[in-house]
């Protein structure tokens, strides 16, 4: 063929019909398929491009096990831990669960299984994964955005649990008395409140009436805001560095940075330890736990049922707020995770295990947190509502005062937040490798190099080093809550999961996405799936939006610290980093096209396929399903378009 009467467009040829004759295509096994049957258009040609290295073809995982342990470790994290046994018994306990379950039929796990689904159909991270509609890659920037936030601020929790476990390896665990060079004279050991249940404001407690000690601070508060934080009076007051955390933020990125470097053949085995043994210490604690005085009040103080909850708003969205987080949805990390299955992979059965997996994950971490926690109101003579906190508050201040009083503390301590990290790690190092899976399928092939990979991972984690150095301040926790509250918020993600589900079921066609699965798995998945696509998921995601919308509350550090005008303006342009990148990309697109409005619909809303689809396409596929098909690796293809 005389390439002179070839035509180059958006990295294709095309060539006229009289020459499609006898053409021959890769089929991906080294062999060769003749695309002209009986003069009939029946494929594409594919000539790869000219590089000095080869280009390795795309990873896979080395058994599928690998692959469910990779989302078990990114997916259960440190929210199944300190935020859903809080939210449970803040929502009326077991009557919790009635919400959560459904809202995880209606949304949760539809979205888990589209994310993973469309990984694996189209063989490409986040944001090439939306070359199924073209039009909207923009889901992929801001999930990249997102994703990028979430690795920046997520790994200063491994930087504190790193600290306390270090620590924990003491006689006596520092933040169990008040005799450190930190201590204020505001300090005061444990006392039981029981003692001046009867006050009248002249009752006392060793040498301090009861009004005097409701003012006083325990010497766990003392060692996290005093010690740890160093904690500035506002935002506006950044203070110099923690280099005792800046050691151990830096040992947290190496850990991260040698198991990612070398891509999902070495994350793959990681994880086998980093998702398992946590549930091993899990149980240890559990154990532990259920064999101290007041364990079977605070678990039934976790379990007991209040029916009115129900009818409250808040209930409902505290459960879509929370499966959005802890199943890890619209970070595009599982996307990722998806994109090295074979593309035969069950995938659909996998979804549910997953879910599985996660919830049940959450219900039984609630059984070890309030086992401890009923043993530390019992020891202090309150209500289990006085001592139980969420987030950071439980991991670093209530469980560590909860440890300090048990027998040997500092073993259950280092086995707590050596848990901690082990959650944390998993979760943080398939964050990145979603991360950089997505910015590598962006660079074109001729651009590979040898070890760029390891290249890319080293630059990846020095960023948001760098950007981490902020909240090694004395005002970093105030950083530390920018970036939590906006950058990687539940509005965000719910954005994000909203318009994924309106592209996949409007734009790409749910019914056309369900015989794309089929192609892969066998079967068709329960037609619950495509419904919850088109309908119940993005309307359920839209209402919990706009509930957090308009009942938006500006942000606040413990209640007593409210951030200035301009704190609250650098956390929306966070949010807006992301959630503008979708009208932003289709806007842009769309003035760029050429036509008119309805051609330019149909030219950007066609799917750009990758080389692997050639494997799998029917003998009888009509050529109009061809014509855009071109590789994510930036192969030359020839596309035959017929004038007939």
């Amino acid at each position: 063929m005389d390439k002179r009467n070839l035509s180059l467009e958006n990295n294709s040829y095309k060539v006229p019909i009289d020459e499609k004759k006898g053409q021959l295509i890769p089929n991906g096994k080294g062999n060769e398929v003749d695309l002209c049957q009986n003069g009939s258009v029946k494929g594409v040609m594919v000539f790869p491009p000219s590089t000095k290295e080869a280009v390795p073809e795309r990873d896979t995982w080395t058994r599928q096990m690998d692959f469910i342990m990779s989302c078990v470790g990114f997916a259960v994290g440190l929210g199944n831990v300190w935020r859903f046994p809080y939210l449970c018994y803040k929502n009326g306990g077991g009557v919790f669960l009635i919400p959560y379950i459904l809202i995880a039929i209606l949304g949760g796990i539809p979205i888990f299984f589209l994310e993973i689904a469309l990984g694996q159909f189209m063989k490409a991270g986040s944001i090439a994964v939306w070359n199924i509609a073209p039009l909207f890659q923009g889901i992929g920037f801001a999930s990249v955005v997102i994703v990028f936030f979430c690795n920046t601020y997520y790994i200063l929790i491994l930087t504190w649990a790193v600290y306390y476990l270090v620590k924990s390896f003491t006689a006596t665990l520092p933040w169990s008395h008040c005799n450190n060079t930190w201590n204020t004279l505001d300090c005061v050991e444990i006392f039981r409140h029981d003692d001046c249940s009867n006050n009248t404001g002249n009752s006392s407690f060793g040498n301090l009436t009861c009004d005097e000690l409701s003012d006083k601070v325990s010497p766990i508060t003392e060692f996290w805001e005093r010690k740890v934080l160093r904690l500035s009076s506002g935002l506006d007051v950044m203070g110099s560095i923690n280099w005792e955390l800046l050691l151990c933020l830096i040992f947290c990125w190496l850990l991260v940075y040698f198991c990612v470097w070398k891509g999902v053949k070495s994350t793959g085995k990681i994880v086998y330890f980093t998702a398992t043994f946590p549930y091993v210490v899990l149980l240890i604690l559990l154990v532990r736990g259920a064999m101290l005085p007041g364990a079977h009040e605070g678990i039934m103080y976790y379990l007991k049922p209040d029916w009115s909850k129900l009818g409250t708003a808040q209930v409902w969205i505290d459960a879509g707020t929370q499966i959005f987080f802890s199943y890890a949805i619209g970070l595009g990390a599982l996307t990722a995770l998806g994109s090295y299955n074979r593309f035969n992979n069950d995938c659909y059965k996998d979804a549910f295990i997953l879910a599985l997996i996660n919830s049940g994950t959450s219900f039984f971490a609630g059984f070890v947190v309030f086992s401890v926690l009923g043993f530390m109101a019992n020891e202090q003579g309150v209500d289990i509502s006085k001592v139980a906190e969420s987030g950071p508050g439980l991991a670093f201040i209530a469980y560590p005062r909860a440890v300090s009083l048990m027998p040997v503390a500092p073993l259950w301590s280092a086995l707590f937040f050596f848990m901690l990290l082990l959650l944390g790690l998993d979760s943080q190092f398939v964050g990145v490798e979603g991360f950089i899976t997505a910015i590598l399928d962006l660079l074109p092939a001729r651009y590979y190099f040898r070890f760029q990979r390891e290249v890319a991972v080293a630059i990846c984690c020095v960023v948001m080093f760098l950007v981490d150095l902020s909240m090694l301040t004395e005002g970093g926790m105030y950083v530390f809550q920018l970036f939590d509250y906006y950058s990687a918020s539940g509005m965000t993600l719910l954005w994000q999961t909203f318009w994924q589900c309106v592209v996949v079921a409007w734009v790409y066609g749910a019914d056309r996405f369900m015989d794309d699965i089929a192609l892969m798995i066998g079967y068709r998945p329960f037609p619950w799936m495509k419904w919850c696509w088109s309908f119940i998921t993005p309307s359920v995601c839209m209402a919990i939006f706009l509930f957090n919308l308009i009942n938006y509350k500006p942000l606040t550090y413990n209640n007593t610290y409210t951030y200035p005008w301009w704190g609250e303006a650098i956390g929306w342009c966070f949010a807006l980093s992301s959630m503008l990148c979708v009208p932003v990309t289709v806007l842009y697109k769309f003035t760029r096209a050429k036509g008119s409005v309805k051609e330019r619909w149909q030219h950007l809303t066609e799917p750009i396929w990758g080389n692997h689809h050639l494997e799998y396409m029917a003998p009888d596929t009509d050529v109009k399903s061809l014509t855009s098909l071109t590789p994510v690796t930036d192969n030359r293809v020839i596309i035959f378009e017929s004038d007939l």
